[in-house]
Parts: structure tokens; sequence; C-alpha cells
């Protein structure tokens, strides 16, 4: 592998902390790394320096003799006076880069729909970003480094960008380095992982799902070292309190053995618990779009014409289109922020919405204020999985120390702004959420907080993301606006969507207007939630007569809510013995009785296998009660 460029020693400060620390690290030639880690820890700032676009405190950055290296800035750093020709082009004429295959597809693939002769201060902040990422791509380069090029890309650009990226040099030949929240992109492209963290960087073979496998097995090793580690400072505490006063040499050995223990804690990183939130009724009328049609300009041609989508309790809908097709009208349609021109949309009574935006701006109004002061601007306690927190704790949970709480918004970083966005939505307990492109900004350590949060959501949810990650994960079924003023359905997901608008596959028939998880196959939903609802659906029952269409008699839905009652009794047993046998596990007196710890074990997994049967048999319970 032949060198390119590299780092030695290298170590930068901000005001009090130390963001990188005598590191040493290279890129060799083909070499295709994903940079990944928290919001702060210094991803920008490690590929800055690499690029030579800032100066370490100390340590060097070296580049072999002759190397071009490209850098794509999270900045716009673009001249808003000159057109779009010149800004990708050059001098250069049409013919030439016409003439190479290469350059068309980046045209094709990033600048399809802008005029030439643009002037790049009259482009939107998207449009804006996919020409700085042409002008980039338009270069010959040894080295690319890409700081968040996904952002404002929709799906159909994400792949596009990785298709070019896997095809843009020859096997062994060229590198590059992306920094980006896109766990597909970074699992389709690279074959190294940098995790940035502490002042240093891990390196993993493989993409995001290689990486998350091995710092899984990383974390477990240091649980178990820790482990070790409190009992032996059990140990050591039992003889002190057992020991005599400290009079002798030996007993000073003691004490100074177990304080060297208990100080040998390592700095806990800045974990993010999205904790679930209280969560208002929801009824079984919840959201009905019939016969919309609206225009975003009274003179223009119709975002929508004549659509229909209806949403149920717990629907999980994910929704894909090109840009400027009406994804974030449609959320405001929902929300009732915006009437339609013509139809309705019919909200239930129990109806409680919220909307994460793309540009937080929730926050714009608070920028002077302190982050522990528009927590608690409504109410100062939470409920938070039956438990009450304060506010304070509430965004410690969510990665706010106490310190960063006393911090103006105005200061917080975008993916700080992006949490607290996400948490006032949900203290104020909504069962309708509506989520604009959630991963903007965010770390991939908080949107797997995040997915983890909505796998749980007991309310409806509708995402717009261009995550295909995020998408698959937390999304049943996915619909699609293709430009035409229609919503459509798509029962192969995200992949069917590529292959529409790659013309390999034609958009399917708007059939009946309605779009719930029946128009949808299970080929859309994951395999977990998939199982989950089978395992709920109550077993047909043979009658010998078709009753296809019929529904469980009342007498059958009596019989079904008289068993719910009777196996909530039974949770309730079971949780509570779970919870007491929780406590006696932890009891400090049975931590060395190896026996007893075992029969605890063994009661406990035996309790939390009637819990989830008792759980599986309510759950078909209630689909009888409630049909």
């Amino acid at each position: 592998m032949v060198h390119l460029l590299g780092a030695e020693g290298l170590s930068i400060t901000y005001g009090t902390r130390t963001v990188l620390e005598d590191l040493t690290l290279g890129v060799d030639q083909g070499d295709r790394i994903g940079v990944v880690g928290r919001n702060g820890d210094g991803k920008s700032t490690l590929m800055r320096l690499l690029a030579r676009r800032g100066e370490p405190d100390a340590g060097r950055v070296t580049w072999r003799g002759g190397v071009s290296v490209g850098f794509l800035d999270q900045q716009d750093v673009l001249d808003h006076t000159q057109t779009l020709r010149a800004t990708v082009l050059g001098d250069a004429a049409d013919h030439e880069w016409a003439s190479d295959s290469r350059k068309r597809d980046i045209v094709d693939g990033l600048l399809g729909g802008l005029g030439w002769e643009s002037a790049i201060g009259s482009l939107s902040g998207g449009q804006r970003r996919r020409v700085a990422l042409a002008q980039l791509l338009m270069q010959d380069h040894d080295v690319i480094m890409l700081d968040e090029p996904t952002n404002h890309l929709d799906v159909e650009g994400v792949a596009w960008l990785a298709h070019h990226m896997k095809t843009r040099w020859k096997h062994g030949e060229g590198a590059f380095l992306v920094v980006t929240h896109d766990r597909w992109f970074l699992d389709e492209v690279c074959t190294l992982t940098w995790e940035v963290h502490d002042a240093t960087v891990d390196s993993f073979d493989g993409g995001y799902a290689a990486y998350t496998l091995a710092r899984a097995e990383r974390d477990r090793s240091a649980a178990a070292a820790e482990q070790k580690r409190q009992q032996l400072v059990k140990k050591e505490l039992a003889w002190l309190r057992r020991g005599a006063p400290a009079r002798t040499s030996k007993p000073k050995f003691r004490i100074d053995a177990a304080n060297a223990l208990i100080n040998d804690v390592p700095e806990p990183r800045d974990q993010v618990s999205l904790k679930r939130m209280a969560t208002a009724r929801l009824g079984k009328d919840v959201l009905d779009v019939e016969s919309v049609t609206h225009s975003a300009a009274k003179t223009g041609p119709p975002l929508f014409e004549d659509i229909t989508l209806r949403l149920g309790p717990g629907e999980r809908v994910g929704l894909v289109g090109v840009n400027g097709a009406g994804k974030s009208t449609l959320l405001r349609l929902l929300d009732g922020q915006v009437e339609p021109d013509a139809g309705r949309v019919k909200r239930g009574k129990t109806v409680k919405t919220a909307v994460l935006t793309q540009d937080v701006t929730e926050l714009m109004q608070h920028q002077h204020r302190r982050v522990l002061e528009v927590m608690t601007e409504h109410k100062s306690t939470f409920n938070v999985g039956g438990k009450e927190f304060s506010g304070s704790q509430l965004l410690e949970t969510l990665g706010f120390s106490k310190s960063r709480q006393w911090t103006p918004v105005g200061d917080l970083s975008g993916g700080e702004r992006r949490r607290l966005q996400l948490l006032k939505l949900l203290t104020g307990e909504p069962n309708v959420l509506m989520l604009d492109e959630p991963t903007n900004d965010l770390d991939t350590d908080t949107l797997a907080a995040m997915e983890d949060l909505l796998d749980g959501w007991p309310g409806t949810l509708i995402v717009v993301s261009h995550d295909r990650y995020l998408l698959e994960r937390v999304t049943d079924h996915q619909v699609a606006l293709l430009g035409d003023a229609k919503l459509r359905a798509l029962p192969g997901g995200v992949e069917q969507y590529l292959r529409i608008r790659s013309g390999k596959e034609e958009a399917p028939a708007v059939d009946g207007r309605t779009y719930r998880g029946q128009s949808s196959t299970t080929a859309a939903q994951t395999p977990q939630r998939t199982a989950a609802r089978s395992a709920a659906q109550p077993p047909p029952q043979d009658t010998g007569a078709d009753n296809s269409t019929a529904g469980p008699s009342e007498g059958e839905k009596r019989q079904a809510r008289k068993v719910m009652r009777r196996v909530e009794r039974q949770m309730e047993k079971f949780s509570l013995r779970r919870a007491e046998l929780h406590e006696l596990m932890a009891d400090s007196s049975h931590a060395a009785e190896v026996e007893r710890l075992t029969e605890l074990q063994e009661e406990l997994s035996s309790v939390e296998e009637e819990l989830a049967e008792a759980e599986e048999a309510w759950l078909e319970a209630s689909e009888v009660a409630e049909s």
C-alpha cells in the first residue's frame, strides 16, 4: 500500500478542552474510511487538520509529494456572485466536460434541473450544497475528504453518491474519508471505520455494521473487566469494615489498595438515554386526509391532487419523495398548520400531534435563554416510564451535563439543539409524532438511541427522511411522492422507490386511495415487528361459514375483556416478583453466594418467560376486544 498522507503526534485544544491528543495515523492508497463519533468529539476537526485547513497545537500533518487532496467543508464557502457554470466548470467549454462520461454523470446526478446561468446566491441551501459537491467531484484528486456530504441529499442522491464513490477509482487506487451520520452510506461504501472519542481515534475494519459489532465486543470486554474490579472493591471494603483501625503498615496497605480500586473508575462517555415519555391516549380515529388538493402557491401547479391517506392508531409510515414534491407540506397539513385548497383533513378527538421540523424553528425564539430555562418553561417535573424526573435530571439523561444546562441555546451545537428540540416535543406527551428529516445534525450514537425510543413508541409515527437505515428500521411501510401530485404505496420500500426513479420499474397505480399497513406487503416490514404482529393476531375461528368480513361478536368481546383483566392481574404479580428478584440479586450479602445467585437467576428467567407469555395473551385478547 502506498502511503498518501498522515498525522504524527497531533494535538489540538479549544479553550480548556483537549479535542485530539498525541494522535498518529495515516491514509493509504485504496483506503475507504468512514469517520464516526459523538457530536463535538472532533471528527470535523480531524478531517480539517488532515486536509491542512487548520493548524494543530502540536504535531504535524505530512502529505506524500505530488498528492492532491479535495475537501468538502460543512460550511457554505461558494462565491454567491458567480454563476453555477463558472463555479462548477470554470473556463472549460461544454464539449470538454460533456465528452467525459464521469463528469456527465456528476452533472446528471447532482445538478439536474438547475440552470447553468443561475447565480449561486439565488439557490437554496440544499442546492448550493449539491453545487459544492459537484465542484469537488469534477476535479481529479488522489484523496477526497467529505464532511457530511449526505446533508440536503434525498434518498436518490445518497444512492447516487454511494455508487459514484465506489466506482470513481479502480480497486486499490485513490482514497477518501467521509464524516456522515448516514449508516447505510457507511456500510455501502467504507471498508475502514475510525471512531473519534476521548481525544483519540480507534480503527475498525469494515463499515458501520462491522464497527458496531466490534464496538459491542469491546464494550463487553470492558464491562467484564469493570465487574471484576467491582468484586475486588467489595472484598476490600468488606475487609476494611471487619479489620482493625489503621495502626500498622498492613492495614494501611489494605486501605491504600481499596482507595486505589475505588479511584480507578474509568471516565464515563457522554451517554445519551432517550426514554419514552408518557403518551396521551389515542382513540381509533387518528388522521384521515380525504380527497385533498393543495398548491404551495395559488397560481402554481398543485402539490397534491385528490389524494387520500388514512392513518390509524399505531400506524408507522415512512414518506419518501423528490425534493419539492411536498413532503414537509403534507406534514403541515396533517398538523393543521395549513388548510387544503379542496378536500379535508379529519382529526380524531384525542389526537395530539407534534412535529420535529428540519430547521429547529421551535428554538429560534429562545436563542438567549439557557437550556434548563427552556426545558422547564411550562412545567418542572416530567413523567418518564412511570417515574418523576426534574427538568435537570431529564436533560442529564439526554447528554446535557449540569454545566451545559446553563448554556444559552444560541451557543449549542447543531446536534445539541436537535436533541433539545426532540426532548421538548416528547415532554408535551403527543400521541402522533411527525419527524421531518430527524437525522440532520445527529451523530450515530444519538440516532441509535432515537431509533430505540421510536421502536417502543406507542402512538402513530410519520417519518420524512433520506436516511433509509432509519426508515427501514422504525417504519412498517413507505409511501412516495414522485412529483406528479399523487401519493403511492411502496410495497418494496425504499429499494422500489429507487428502481422507479431510475426508470427500471413503473410507478405503482393509485389503488383505492387508501394507504394503511395493508397496502404494503410484509417485505417492507422489519422481521421483528412482523413477528410481533403475527403473534398478537388471534387465530381464525372455523365456524363452517364464510365470515371473512365479520368481526367478533359482542359475547366474544366481553369474554376477551375478562381475559384481559385476569391477565393484567397476573402481569402485575409477575412484574412485582421480577423487581423483588432484581433487588435480591443486587444485595451485597448474596454477591459471593454463587449457588444462591444461580437459583435467583433461574427463577428470574422463569418469571420473565411467564410475563412474556402473559403479555402475548393480553395482546391477543385486546385485538378481539377492540375490533
